[in-house]
């Protein structure tokens, strides 16, 4: 008879996050790492490093999680911090169209030079400044061709990115990270769509039990990773 009592199998997967300036790539990762939410959050210079647990039924996953810099300038950087990544979250803002075109760029990219088989979910932010915050356009399909009729700040239908993730074969969520509508979601959902071929064990002793406090956002130095001793995260 099994041990219902024996630790999970602990896994260490690799996520960055990539989309233009401002999305709320950063706040998604504060949403999540420490349910909080910054109004004006500084921006990411080069990338900050996170880590944060997720309790699966049969295994928990340590996501460690780059943050990258959505400004132009440091889009060269981006390779460094998406190699050997075996997840992504592509970011744009539902209220701003060229975000997503941006998005469009990134997954490409990352089909081109990423490793074989990451997954990646597309993330349309900010659902809290469209008229369907409360998730009404998930439960009805996300039609809102009169979004712009009834005042919606939403810019991009969920009919045209949904079609665009099921296209590439990406997962589609979209969020509010100042809510917190839909946050854990995403990272469940990539935790669950991790192979299990793809998957590298948690180092440490205690790699299997969730630690109990807060992770500590680590700013990386520009010339590369390092120093990342970050405190592990509540599990989610």
């Amino acid at each position: 008879m099994a041990d219902t009592n024996a630790p999970k199998p602990s896994s260490s997967v690799k996520l960055v996050l990539l989309g233009e300036a401002a999305v709320g790539k950063s706040s998604l990762v504060l949403r999540f790492v420490n349910n909080d939410f910054q109004e004006n959050k500084e921006p990411t210079i080069g990338a900050a490093f996170l880590t944060q647990k997720c309790n699966l039924p049969t295994r928990t996953i340590k996501f460690e999680i780059w943050d990258t810099a959505g400004q132009e300038r440091f889009a060269s950087l981006a390779p460094m911090y998406y190699r050997n990544a075996q997840a992504a979250l592509v970011v744009y803002d539902l209220t701003k169209p060229t975000s997503l075109i941006k998005a469009k760029h990134w997954v490409a990219e990352l089909q081109r030079q990423a490793s074989p088989g990451i997954v990646i979910a597309l993330v349309g932010n900010k659902l809290d400044l469209t008229s369907d915050s409360a998730g009404s356009a998930e439960a009805s399909g996300g039609g809102d061709d009169n979004a712009e009729d009834s005042g919606d700040a939403r810019k991009i239908s969920t009919d045209e990115a949904k079609a665009y993730a099921e296209e590439e074969g990406l997962l589609f969520f979209e969020t509010s990270a100042k809510t917190g509508h839909n946050v854990t979601e995403v990272f469940t959902a990539i935790a669950n769509a991790i192979p299990e071929t793809s998957l590298k064990s948690a180092r440490g002793p205690g790699a299997s039990h969730a630690g109990v406090s807060r992770t500590e956002e680590q700013r990386v130095n520009l010339n590369g990773p390092r120093d990342l001793d970050a405190k592990e995260g509540c599990a989610c």
